[in-house]
């Protein structure tokens, strides 16, 4: 009996608009996919061959990384040990501009997804890939999809159009707190804005790391807009946003909130303590210190042990070997994270077959 490990982020790679998604999409989307030489629209900004989007055994003979079913079953069933996986597809239809082609296209991924990976593992699970530049189209997305129970979560981007917590998509939250759906931010971006807050940097050096910035800026628009406070049943889910960072911004939003906090009178606790609720980061990359003693103090000041959740990013080149469970956790936060925090946050999971 395999022990419940419940990987929350693997990628599923579409092999492209034409040669993989074109069989779900309606006949005006295949006709203009054909006709306008429609393809890869792959959602990254990282050269295809590049060590860091693809781990050297886990790249297939031909394709991208992540794009064979049965590597992928190798790779994060057999090699990693996880009893289930959660798909989050990266794919450019969470950023085209055109919102019934971006619309048309999660529905493709979507469909793709369940009809040719779901349905062939019962181990696998997927988050709704969703046009969130369009909130209504998002939202028939979620509640065409959330009568299959393996779709466990809402994918979203870091890096969109806005911050998450304007009131415009508070209706997308209305709908996936009704389904019990929590929202996947994931790390990526709909290339709408400069990744940082005064413009583009010159090397991916720079972008990878301004990635925790856009998370640290949803997490703050979250909180203060009040989306919490009106859907109080709501989770959030940070994914490859790095860990180490949360400590100190959890210490900096108290205590500008004990200054500023007339401004907002509806946020009447601290902000760290409404991150512990509603809030969950994915363990890969752990961007920790490298000795013990680091590592228990990051999670002494984090100070709780419900927010990570055991993820391996498979097949990104976050770490070496067969363990993907980061050195140095304590042995509670690690049971925790592979199975009771995956099931709290994404509920779910327990109720499919």
């Amino acid at each position: 009996m395999v022990a419940t490990r419940i990987d929350c982020d693997i990628h599923p790679a579409v092999g492209g608009t034409r040669t993989t998604l074109l069989p779900y999409l309606d006949d005006h989307w295949k006709e203009q996919v054909v006709s306008r030489a429609i393809d890869g629209l792959d959602l990254t900004s990282y050269p295809p061959n590049m060590p860091l989007s693809g781990r050297s055994d886990w790249r297939p003979a031909d394709g991208k990384p992540g794009s064979e079913l049965a590597m992928v079953q190798r790779g994060a069933f057999d090699q990693l040990g996880a009893s289930h996986a959660i798909c989050n597809v990266l794919y450019g239809a969470q950023a085209v501009y055109d919102p019934y082609m971006a619309s048309a296209f999660c529905k493709a991924i979507n469909d793709w997804i369940a009809a040719e990976w779901l349905a062939r593992d019962s181990r696998l699970r997927a988050s709704i890939v969703v046009p969130m530049q369009a909130p209504d189209l998002a939202i028939e997305e979620i509640e065409r999809r959330a009568g299959d129970n393996r779709f466990v979560s809402v994918l979203v981007l870091a890096q969109g159009e806005s911050l998450l917590g304007r009131r415009h998509y508070w209706p997308v939250y209305q709908v996936a707190e009704k389904h019990r759906l929590p929202i996947a931010i994931h790390a990526g971006s709909q290339y709408r804005q400069a990744p940082s807050s005064i413009g583009w940097p010159s090397y991916r050096y720079e972008y990878y790391l301004a990635e925790a910035q856009a998370f640290q800026a949803q997490v703050l628009s979250l909180i203060y807009e009040g989306v919490f406070v009106k859907f109080p049943g709501l989770k959030v889910v940070l994914m490859e946003s790095g860990v180490s960072w949360l400590p100190a911004f959890m210490w900096r939003a108290n205590k500008t909130w004990r200054g500023v906090r007339v401004e907002v009178p509806w946020i009447d606790r601290e902000p760290a303590a409404i991150m512990r609720d509603h809030i969950r980061l994915t363990t890969q990359p752990f961007d920790s210190p490298p000795d013990a003693p680091g590592v228990a103090d990051i999670i002494d000041m984090i100070d709780s042990d419900k927010m990570l959740l055991f993820a391996s990013d498979y097949p990104h080149w976050q770490f070496d070997g067969d363990d993907a469970i980061p050195p140095h956790l304590p042995p509670s936060i690690v049971s925790r994270m592979c199975a009771d925090n995956p099931l709290e946050t994404f509920p779910r999971l327990s109720l499919a077959a």
